[in-house]
């Protein structure tokens, strides 16, 4: 076996029913690392793939003429700790991130590597400058990082990101940021660094289906709220500031109608409104104190965010 002190590139690839087409970004990759001053390793992260994904691989890999890996998790801990995974594992100076589906094309990396291997530039993103996608997918997707430039992240692309690439460095800082029910993109961000973006077409999808759903998006939508902005708290002090001002007004109104004789049932009415007004600032201040309550606690287990059943390495063939 060869020597991987040298290998300079590392392209991470979660994969979760991605039987279609792993073959496929093998061989491109291969082809990009043709382009590269440097070796070339991709670690391929099976995600309790439910189809034959691991299977092809483990035919693929022997025979490839790059570096791999293929870790196994012990369940599906879902694709951000799939890339959590891989980027410890890597072995490279600089490593990408890159979807097994091929909608984001693998020639990407090589863009990502030039960026980085500059110097300066720590960080590269994709900017998706148009897609392929069904019309609803389309919506809701542009919905959904819409949403999170508004609330969350202002500088993040329209399109939001689904490939980055990043030195060493960045990726031992968010791996230290150990935390669950939170956001990897948002923890890039965070983090800081000297950032770059690159220009991309996203295609159509030609296998398998998304797992991205929208009950994904909003819970994920959720974590990144609760872990990076204080804006529901922030609403909950409008609401109740707002609440206290109508409710000033309404125990004039009252109080005026009472000295009037107006109010048939005495008490009545400031009771209703006071109930009213209390029991829905509590409930909606119940909820988001609860959502920060529940993160703590998860954080607080000190769970690991994937298990590695095991890790195959493979080196390159040589002719």
């Amino acid at each position: 076996m060869s020597s991987t002190e040298d290998i300079k590139y590392s392209v991470v690839v979660p994969v979760y029913g991605n039987e279609g087409t792993v073959e496929s970004v093998t061989r491109r990759l291969e082809e990009i690392s043709l382009q590269l001053d440097g070796r070339l390793e991709v670690v391929f992260v099976i995600d309790s793939s439910p189809d034959r994904s691991a299977l092809v691989l483990e035919k693929v890999l022997p025979a490839s003429t790059i570096d791999s890996q293929l870790i196994y998790h012990s369940r599906n801990f879902g694709s951000f700790a799939a890339i959590r995974t891989g980027l410890a594992a890597a072995r490279g100076e600089f490593i990408g991130v890159m979807a097994a589906d091929l909608q984001e094309p693998p020639e990407l990396m090589l863009t990502f590597f030039e960026t980085l291997d500059t110097g300066e530039f720590d960080v590269v993103v994709g900017r998706r400058e148009s897609r392929e996608d069904p019309a609803l997918s389309s919506f809701m997707s542009r919905s959904f990082w819409n949403l999170y430039r508004k609330l969350i992240e202002p500088e993040i692309p329209r399109g939001g990101v689904d490939v980055f690439g990043c030195t060493r460095d960045v990726a031992r800082q968010l791996l230290a940021l150990d935390e669950s029910h939170s956001s990897l993109v948002g923890l890039l961000y965070w983090v800081g660094y000297r950032r770059a973006e690159a220009p991309y077409s996203r295609s159509k999808r030609e296998h398998g289906k998304s797992g991205w759903t929208m009950h994904r998006r909003i819970r994920y939508l959720l974590d990144s709220v609760f872990s990076f902005t204080d804006l529901p708290i922030s609403v909950l002090t409008g609401i109740g500031a707002g609440g206290m001002v109508l409710t000033i007004l309404a125990s004039v109104i009252v109080f005026v109608g009472w000295a009037a004789d107006r109010i048939a049932v005495s008490g009545y009415a400031p009771l209703m409104l006071t109930i009213l007004l209390s029991t829905f600032t509590l409930l909606y201040g119940l909820g988001v104190v609860g959502s920060y309550v529940w993160r703590t606690y998860e954080n607080s287990k000190r769970r690991p965010s994937s298990i590695v059943m095991s890790n195959k390495v493979f080196a390159r063939a040589l002719d």
